[in-house]
């Protein structure tokens, strides 16, 4: 389909993003690697009416050491995190989620900023960070605010993000040496996870979050907390669905949806206690 008629602007910078985007409000979307943005135009999902590139704004692509964390700025491309010496060394599930985004195609253009706002669940990345505890750095006209993962995803493609915001950065804690699992299950290679994992485990802590099994990327807190408790990975593994609200769709029921969490949480867990 072809998208609704819409205005268009490129910004040169972060300010004149938060500018434009002030002036225009919720009728105004960013565009940055376009991959989630486009399809919902041509399927008239989404008609914004005005624009705004920042694809080329050169100082919200980088990644850097911040001492206990990993900032990565939010037009960073799929691709530069995936293959990041630093994320590699500093938090390698981010590095191995980042190479799961779409194709080579996608992860070249698509950018990890872009996939966080757009919020949706079935996405691989929002749940990875979720699972690390990361922190977004959000701007906007009265400044910029720090907002946790597990505080940003508020419904189906629906985050926190005021209409005068943007994303700028994501502050990943280092993993210090924890272990993890990635674990996702689709039909092609390609395609949305049918379900997907993300955890991560220490001595004394974990973390677990689910692709795909509600509104929003899922926090699997009851696992963690089994986890702490003494329990076996299998036990805390059957405890993978507690918080989540899976739906039926083409692709699976529900039921199977849960099936699939525990025995993926239990993959990913094996694999993290290895």
């Amino acid at each position: 389909m072809i998208p609704a008629a819409f205005d268009y602007k490129r910004a040169s910078s972060a300010a004149e993003a938060i500018s434009l985007v002030g002036q225009y409000g919720d009728e105004a979307k960013f565009l940055a690697g376009g991959h989630s943005l486009i399809p919902l135009m041509k399927l008239r999902l989404a008609q914004p009416a005005m624009l705004i590139d920042i694809g080329r704004i050169k100082d919200l692509s980088y990644i850097k050491d911040g001492g206990d964390f990993i900032a990565i700025g939010a037009l960073t491309r799929h691709m530069d995190v995936e293959k990041s010496a630093l994320v590699l060394k500093e938090v390698p599930l981010l590095a191995h989620a980042a190479g799961y985004v779409g194709d080579a195609q996608v992860r070249h253009r698509g950018t990890i900023g872009g996939s966080l706002a757009h919020a949706d669940s079935a996405s691989d990345l929002p749940a990875t960070t979720l699972a690390l505890g990361a922190t977004y750095v959000v701007q906007g006209p009265k400044g910029e605010r720090l907002m946790a993962a597990a505080d940003f995803y508020k419904g189906f493609l629906e985050s926190a993000l005021q209409p005068d915001e943007m994303l700028t950065e994501i502050r990943v804690p280092k993993m210090n040496g924890a272990k993890w699992g990635f674990e996702k299950f689709n039909r092609r290679a390609q395609d949305w996870a049918i379900v997907g994992v993300a955890a991560w485990r220490s001595k004394d802590a974990s973390g677990v979050a689910l692709v795909n099994m509600g509104s929003t990327p899922i926090l699997a807190t009851s696992v963690s907390a089994a986890l702490k408790s003494g329990a076996s990975v299998a036990d805390a593994a059957q405890l993978a669905s507690n918080e989540a609200e899976p739906q039926d769709d083409l692709n699976a029921s529900s039921e199977y949806r849960v099936h699939l969490a525990k025995v993926l949480v239990r993959r990913a867990l094996e694999k993290a206690s290895a």
